[in-house]
């Protein structure tokens, strides 16, 4: 006579079901933006943030975003099992963020699952102070105000600073229209999600 699944294997698997999703949504969280790609020599030891990367990166899509107290330069970060990972490290001391987008996908043992993000629209922005994020890929229509390109990393106008001799660039103004970022991570001192709505996707409703 075979035997019928039971009801405490159904809730096994739906209790993992639920970790596994509640992992990525926590991994999506934090978001924010950056600016224009300018890799120089890695900054040893300037790393964007004091922990170890989930090893997934996400993408964050803007219509604009607006800020004052830019400044990038190159650097490293590690995951968990070790890995480095080049990234461009940019600081923003203030921004704001119009019709925002964060999306970021996981494989499971039961398929793709995926979570977006998206706030900051009907004329109410998403608002943050002190970013900083580490990034791989950027796009979009940038201006920029007061720009020093090729100073010392060390000597940015922005409190977080990279290392001394790297290659940096710093502005007193930063504005990105058809913002679209992928990056490894992202803080932020204050950031404020007007409009929020987080979704659970297949994986396939990504932001671009």
């Amino acid at each position: 006579m075979s035997k019928q699944p039971t009801t405490p294997q159904q809730g096994t698997r739906g209790r993992f079901t639920a970790k596994r999703a509640s992992r990525i949504l926590i991994a999506a969280v934090p978001v924010a933006v950056a600016a224009t790609v300018v890799l120089g020599g890695v900054a040893q030891g300037a790393v964007p943030v004091s922990f170890a990367i989930s090893g997934s990166q996400f993408k964050i899509s803007a219509s604009a975003l607006d800020g004052t107290g830019f400044s990038q330069y190159a650097g490293v970060t590690n995951d968990s099992k070790g890995g480095a990972h080049q990234v461009a490290i940019a600081n923003i001391a203030n921004a704001t963020l119009t019709n925002m987008c964060q999306s970021v996908t996981s494989d499971t043992p039961l398929g793709k699952v995926g979570v977006k993000i998206t706030a900051g629209g009907d004329g109410k922005p998403v608002v943050a102070q002190g970013l900083q994020i580490g990034m791989t890929d950027l796009k979009g229509d940038a201006k920029f105000t007061n720009i020093r390109i090729g100073v010392d990393a060390s000597t940015v106008n922005t409190a977080a600073k990279g290392a001394a001799g790297d290659f940096a660039q710093d502005s007193d103004g930063i504005t990105i229209s058809n913002l679209q970022q992928i990056s490894w991570t992202t803080t932020a001192a204050v950031f404020e999600l007007n409009g929020m709505h987080v979704a659970l996707t297949n994986g396939d409703d990504e932001c671009f």
